[in-house]
């Protein structure tokens, strides 16, 4: 078990978890930039692998552009770098020669994109550009860091298109909503789609839509955002294609961003007292094999037991085989601990009876699979795992929501949701007298009427706002 309660103590207890599951070292010598241990690296991998499928399969190519940005390319569309401009690092020297410009360690992308696109952009043919990357990025995080969810070097998906008008490039953002909603099924995340405000949009956009999850301290997660930039950077760095009437345009982008943080919601959303609870969809082994046997049975249960690795295997499920010289009982702690989603058990009275035993991690339920039915029978418990993890985690987040409708008695560890008449004077106010953070209004339409809660106008869509970690 964690040293800590979740529900008590959720900083403490996260930090416990990312520990005791072996997910990340933070004694690596500069704070906020931790070193990836081999199991949690595999559920980002795994995570990874989803990305590439659905971003190769919507045709999108990857890419992999240089680390460094020159500052003159970065500073070429003034709102990005004055969003960023306390979060980069700078590289001055090479060697002991000072630089004649500094450069950039990558913040994020489009300054080292736009200007090689406005060299691969010449025609209407060329459109729409459709990339994607996975790589690092590097922000000076001045807050408390905390592994995946604030540190300074950061594991970072990011897709960049470009494309003829406002409209293709909107098609684009549906799309990218769309890979989400099959992304998020398969590792089990429930999530909101919200407007960013105009202060808080990501800088340079034209409009900007969070992706945020709860977790059970209250708070809300980022865990990426969508991007619409209109021409906003393509005029600064003058990507601009030829149309069929021969007349040069200016292409409108998107973007599309997530990062490591979807490992810090998944602990979050999902993990207990004993320890992580991970979806089978990303978790690094799917089933352990436990076997439980006696001097004089070992030999038998041993060779059982191998043997139904190679089906599972060869099943194509992910299977760890724990046959290490140790009691059983200190390895389902270590097991739930890193919530393999399906823990299975044979010893010599499984034999007779011609089943395995089985431990769910997500309910702690317990019970047999015929031997003959193993491999159908794995994958119905596997596939029912996914659902009731998904199902349970959208019901809470759906909890976690309260709707006001004034300022009086408002639940602190809840996401608001209530009228505001969307201008930014009201905006300011109701979070400097709350102390929330307007998260912004739904990106598909809810039914609502109401008032604005600050001023009194009369509104037809609601807001979001929560204390955000």
């Amino acid at each position: 078990m964690t040293t800590t309660n979740k529900e008590d103590n959720f900083a403490e207890w996260y930090l416990d978890i990312v520990e005791k599951a072996g997910l990340s070292d933070k004694r690596y010598p500069i704070k906020g930039m931790n070193v990836w241990t081999p199991y949690g690296w595999r559920i980002m991998r795994q995570i990874d692998s989803y990305i590439r499928e659905e971003f190769d399969a919507t045709n999108h190519d990857e890419v992999c552009f240089p680390l460094l940005i020159p500052e003159s390319q970065f500073a070429k569309e003034k709102e990005h770098i004055k969003g960023f401009d306390s979060e980069v690092y700078w590289v001055t020297h090479a060697g002991l020669d000072e630089l004649d410009e500094r450069l950039v360690i990558r913040p994020t992308s489009e300054t080292a994109m736009y200007p090689m696109f406005a060299l691969w952009i010449r025609s209407h043919q060329d459109l729409p550009l459709k990339t994607y990357q996975i790589v690092n990025t590097f922000r000076y995080e001045t807050k408390q860091t905390r592994p995946f969810i604030r540190v300074r070097e950061i594991h970072f998906f990011e897709s960049h298109t470009c494309h003829t008008d406002y409209d293709d490039a909107q098609k684009q953002v549906d799309e990218d909503i769309e890979i989400l909603a099959r992304i998020a099924k398969k590792i089990c995340l429930p999530y909101t789609l919200l407007v960013r405000t105009e202060w808080d949009k990501f800088p340079g956009a034209y409009y900007t839509v969070g992706i945020d999850t709860s977790m059970p301290n209250g708070r809300t997660l980022q865990m990426g955002s969508i991007h619409h930039y209109k021409t906003n950077f393509s005029e600064p760095y003058e990507i601009t294609y030829e149309d069929k009437d021969g007349e040069h345009k200016f292409v409108h982008q998107t973007t599309y961003g997530m990062s490591e943080r979807l490992v810090g919601a998944l602990i979050g959303v999902h993990g207990d007292d004993q320890g992580l609870i991970i979806p089978p969809g990303i978790a690094p082994f799917q089933i352990v094999l436990i076997p439980i046997f006696k001097k004089d049975n070992q030999g038998l249960v041993m060779a059982s037991v191998k043997e139904i690795e190679k089906v599972l295997t060869d099943a194509g499920f992910r299977v760890k085989l724990d046959d290490r010289d140790d009691r059983p009982g200190a390895k389902y702690y270590e097991w739930e601990m890193k919530g393999v989603p399906l823990r299975l058990e044979l010893g010599g009275r499984d034999i007779e009876n011609n089943v395995v035993s089985f431990f769910r991690r997500d309910s702690a339920e317990k019970g047999t699979i015929a031997i003959g039915n193993l491999v159908p029978g794995v994958k119905m418990l596997l596939d029912d795992i996914s659902e009731c993890m998904f199902n349970k985690a959208n019901e809470i987040q759906k909890q976690r929501t309260a709707d006001i409708d004034s300022l009086e008695n408002i639940p602190e560890d809840k996401i608001l949701r209530f009228g505001w008449c969307g201008c930014d004077e009201c905006g300011h106010k109701f979070e400097d007298t709350t102390g929330f953070k307007i998260l912004g209004r739904p990106y598909f339409k809810e039914e609502f009427k109401g008032k604005c809660i600050m001023c009194g106008k009369d509104v037809d869509a609601p807001a979001y706002a929560a204390h955000t970690m």
